[in-house]
């Protein structure tokens, strides 16, 4: 009998910055399966969706401000069939509590659409 292992899903969170978007990606059970930081450009959109690909089928990405430094990689996202959700910031004081990291950041953009099943697609 031949056991096939079905590819599992990604679900990704990027913190989006003015020249440096920091990505997440989890696997199903939110186990955190890498974190990396790309450019800004077209050629940096396309290395971050091929880097979350390349640990399964991206499900959904979580991005911090989709109407700002996350607009054209929502935009790109979107072309090429990924489902967004808007990622509000951490609450200021929660973040100054426990200081702020992106890798930290991109991990909870990609826990906050799985805790809400995806309910905040913009």
């Amino acid at each position: 009998m031949t056991i096939v292992e079905a590819a599992r899903s990604v679900t990704g969170g990027v913190d989006t910055h003015l020249d440096i978007h920091v990505a997440a990606a989890l696997d199903p059970l939110g186990g955190l399966l890498g974190v990396k930081s790309f450019a800004t450009t077209p050629t940096g959109y396309r290395k971050l969706l091929v880097w979350m690909g390349a640990f399964g089928p991206v499900a959904l990405v979580g991005v911090e401000g989709t109407g700002a430094y996350g607009a054209g990689l929502t935009r790109y996202l979107r072309r090429h069939g990924i489902d967004v959700v808007e990622v509000d910031r951490q609450n200021r004081q929660a973040r100054r509590a426990r200081g702020k990291s992106d890798t930290a950041v991109g991990r909870s953009g990609c826990r906050r659409p799985v805790a809400n099943n995806g309910q905040e697609r913009s």
